[in-house]
C-alpha cells in the first residue's frame, strides 16, 4: 500500500469498498452500491475548504488543474460552452446570503473554490427522469451516469449552485494532449460534474484536488476530505473546532462541502 493511500485511509478513518475487476471504469464507478441500494457501514463523504488558504492563486489553480486532468475535462475557452468540475467564483456569488456592504475585506470580492456540494437532499436527483444522476446511499456521493443522460438539463435547472456543465459540443477534441487519465471521455449532449473522485476513493486514494493542495507549501490543509459520520476523522475534527459555513443554506439541500471562515 502506497504512502498516499495509507495516509488517506488513516485520516478518513474507514475502509473503502472495493469492486471486482473486469468492468469498464465508468460502469464500475457508477455501479458501486447500485442506484441507491443500501449497504452495510454507511458513510457520508464531506469536504472542508479553508477560505483563507485558498485565497492564493497557486492553491486554487493546483486543485482545479488536478481535478480536470484526472477526469479529462475539456479546456473550452468560450464561457458559454466551458465545462467546470472545480472552479472559482467571487465571494459575493458563492455566498450571496453572507455578503453585505460591510463584508470583511479579507473576503470581499475574493475568489472561492466551488464544486458540486454532494447534498444530503439533492434537488438534481429528484428531477432527473432517467436516474442518470443519483445519490449513493453507501457514501452520499451524488453521481452521474453519462450513458443514461439524454441532455434534458432538468438537473442543471434544479441545482442552486451551478455545479453542472452541459456538453454543447463534442468535448473530446478539446481535451489537452498531455492528459493521460483513464477516466472515460464524454460526448456531446450530456451533463457532467464533480464526482468527489469516486474512481480514486474505490482505490483508497484521496481526491485529486485534496492531494494537489497538500503539495503546495503552506496549504497542506486547504482542502480536507473524509467521512462525516466518523467522529475521529479529520473533517469531523475541523467541523467541531473551526467556524464553518455552507453555501446557500436557504436552498435546503444540506451541502456536504464546508468552508472554514
Amino acid at each position: 500500500m502506497g504512502n498516499s493511500r495509507r495516509e488517506f485511509l488513516k485520516k478518513t478513518g474507514c475502509t473503502l469498498l472495493g469492486l471486482g475487476a473486469g468492468f469498464p471504469l465508468l460502469r464500475a464507478i457508477a455501479s458501486e452500491a447500485g442506484h441507491g441500494q443500501a449497504v452495510a457501514g454507511l458513510k457520508q463523504w464531506g469536504l472542508v475548504i479553508d477560505l483563507k488558504q485558498c485565497l492564493r492563486d497557486e492553491v486554487r489553480h493546483a486543485c482545479s488543474a488536478a481535478c480536470h486532468r484526472e477526469h479529462n475535462v475539456p479546456d473550452i475557452a468560450d464561457t458559454d460552452d466551458e465545462i467546470k468540475w472545480l472552479w472559482t467564483e467571487n465571494y459575493e456569488n458563492a455566498f450571496p446570503e453572507k455578503a453585505h456592504p460591510y463584508t470583511a475585506a479579507i473576503f470581499k470580492e475574493k475568489p472561492v473554490l466551488v464544486l458540486c456540494n454532494h447534498c444530503a437532499e439533492p434537488p438534481c436527483v429528484r428531477v432527473c427522469p432517467t436516474q442518470a444522476t443519483w445519490k449513493r446511499k453507501s457514501d452520499g456521493i451524488v453521481m452521474m451516469d453519462m450513458h443514461r443522460c439524454y441532455g434534458c438539463r432538468f438537473c442543471m435547472a434544479a441545482c442552486p449552485y451551478g455545479a453542472r456543465s452541459f456538453n454543447y459540443r463534442d468535448p473530446r477534441p478539446h481535451i489537452p494532449e498531455d492528459y493521460d487519465s483513464p477516466f472515460p471521455t464524454r460526448s456531446m449532449g450530456v451533463v457532467e460534474k464533480c464526482n468527489f473522485c469516486a474512481e480514486r476513493l474505490r482505490e483508497g486514494l484521496a481526491p485529486a484536488c485534496v492531494l494537489a493542495a497538500r503539495e503546495v507549501p503552506e496549504a497542506e490543509e486547504a482542502l480536507v476530505f473524509g467521512d462525516l459520520t466518523d467522529p475521529h476523522s479529520e473533517v469531523s475534527r475541523l467541523l467541531h473546532e473551526k467556524h464553518t459555513m455552507v453555501r446557500k443554506v436557504s436552498a435546503g439541500t444540506g451541502p456536504n462541502v464546508f468552508y472554514i471562515v
